[in-house]
């Protein structure tokens, strides 16, 4: 292999083409396979640097494309940020024959850290992402995505194996990878309580356009056209994030009114997505009322878009740039995102948060029966995001053990089983309400009990002892002796 450069390009890009909207996951297990093989050679830092940024650009510079609609710029300097993550972590790969152990955790070091940072962290478009709607995503029920991505490089390195064949070490590899998915089939996932009768509404609507050059009407107007659609005797029903936009407290403004009127004209508990707003800020919240009308609990979103709800810098970053899309931050939410209701005890996670495991394990751990994904990607013309949403929803019903509604102005609108799979879905653009009877559940899954803690000290801990078995191997005259001392 006298050519790494180019086949770390194309070990990129046969990842990304596991991620939504493509969606082909075997091909990112062929790309996790070609990395492990280009690393197996004893490559200098330069070298294995070289081919982490590489193997980033290749990956990411498809999977945040969505970036573009945006900004050009801020996609590009994104995406080289991001890639050095995973640069980072190709350069602390071990070569050789530790690299079973290595390989694997310095994946999951790539997502761990791009789940993070910067901004707390953009996970979006993660190696464990690339096995949604494979089997390998079984094992989300067991360690959420960094087992997934684990998972995906344990594979990688079997293939590699294979290719050198290795026949015997490539099969345990292989037999590592299906026990822990296998298992994963059969972990906890919680119990069924009852059922719960949902109606998901889509008010549909053109796409490509931002909130601040829609009318906060028609949007509005267009989801309490589309309830009219709702069947009687839904328990449930879900109106996507920021369809309802006014100044200053919602209770006391006519759509306030209305939607009180909605719940009580269905005998449903009605949660919708509101954005309260003043001169300075605004708050996103996803509220509540009862079947009789009542107000009902609230819940604030409280992880924020980086440029998207907010401006991090702003007094510096409009110096140099227009940010006249985002004129105001959005306020930062606290707490468990939970609403006790009528309809149950529902967990909330609100758009962009979907990709954060931690807040829909804080749901379900604080008692969320029900997972609400309120969220609007009408502001993206294209596919992959409404795609990558969807994808996020499914990982999030595995690794907690609860159905999924998804609510979006435009679409994807879903219903999700706690088994990751989309039993409904609506059309991109189209006006359109989906019913369903999801279950409430109790209990936890071993991923919404013990979360992400195991597994970043079982990363830390396996790329300490494969460096260490590998110095140790140098020391006793081993080939990758020179590699050793390059470093």
């Amino acid at each position: 292999m006298r050519r790494p450069a180019p086949l770390a390009l194309a070990a990129g890009l046969l990842l990304t083409l596991g991620l939504p909207p493509f969606g082909f996951w075997p091909l990112a297990l062929l790309g996790s396979g070609l990395l492990a093989t280009i690393l197996r050679r004893p490559l200098s830092t330069r070298h294995r640097a070289l081919v982490g940024l590489l193997v980033g650009i290749g990956f990411l510079a498809p999977g945040l494309w969505w970036m573009t609609e945006f900004s050009l710029p801020g996609w590009a300097l994104a995406m080289l940020l991001e890639a050095g993550m995973v640069t980072l972590a190709v350069v602390l790969v071990p070569p050789g024959r530790w690299q079973l152990v290595g390989f694997p955790a310095a994946l999951v070091l790539a997502d761990l850290m791009r789940s993070y940072w910067p901004f707390g962290g953009v996970p979006i478009a993660l190696v464990g992402e690339t096995q949604i709607g494979g089997p390998l995503l079984e094992a989300a029920r067991i360690g959420g995505g960094l087992l997934v991505t684990a998972l995906v490089g344990i594979a990688g390195v079997g293939l590699a194996l294979l290719a050198r064949r290795q026949v015997g070490r490539a099969l345990v590899a292989g037999l590592l990878v299906v026990i822990v998915a296998v298992a994963g089939t059969v972990a906890p996932d919680g119990v069924r309580r009852s059922t719960l009768r949902a109606a998901v509404v889509q008010g549909g609507g053109e796409r490509g356009t931002r909130a601040i050059d829609s009318s906060a009407d028609a949007v509005f107007e267009a989801h309490l056209a589309a309830t009219d659609l709702v069947p009687p005797g839904v328990d449930l029903i879900l109106w996507p994030e920021d369809v309802v936009d006014v100044e200053g407290d919602v209770l006391k403004t006519p759509e306030g009114d209305r939607l009180a009127a909605v719940a009580a004209l269905h005998n449903a508990t009605l949660i919708a997505g509101v954005v309260e707003g003043n001169d300075k800020n605004f708050v996103n919240i996803a509220r509540a009322w009862e079947p009789d009308g009542r107000i009902g609990p609230f819940y604030e979103k409280n992880h924020r878009v980086p440029f998207g709800e907010y401006i991090p810098f702003r007094s510096l970053i409009e110096k140099v740039a227009d940010v006249s899309a985002v004129p105001r931050d959005a306020h930062v939410g606290h707490g468990p995102g939970v609403l006790p209701t009528s309809a149950g005890r529902l967990g909330v996670v609100i758009s962009y948060e979907v990709f954060f495991a931690r807040r829909a394990r804080d749901a379900i751990a604080h008692g969320g029966q029900v997972l609400l994904v309120p969220t609007n990607a009408s502001s993206y013309s294209s596919t992959q995001m409404p795609a990558l949403e969807l994808g996020a929803a499914r990982m999030r019903a595995i690794e907690t053990g609860r159905d999924v509604l998804q609510a979006a102005p435009t679409g994807f609108s879903a219903v999700v089983d706690r088994r990751g799979k989309v039993l409904q879905r609506t059309n991109l653009g189209d006006r359109e309400v989906l019913t369903a009877t999801v279950e409430r559940r109790t209990g936890t899954t071993l991923y919404t009990r013990f979360g992400d803690g195991p597994f970043v000290f079982l990363t830390l801990l396996a790329l300490a002892v494969a460096w260490g078995f590998t110095i140790r191997q140098s020391r006793r005259g081993d080939p990758l002796r020179a590699f050793v001392r390059r470093r």
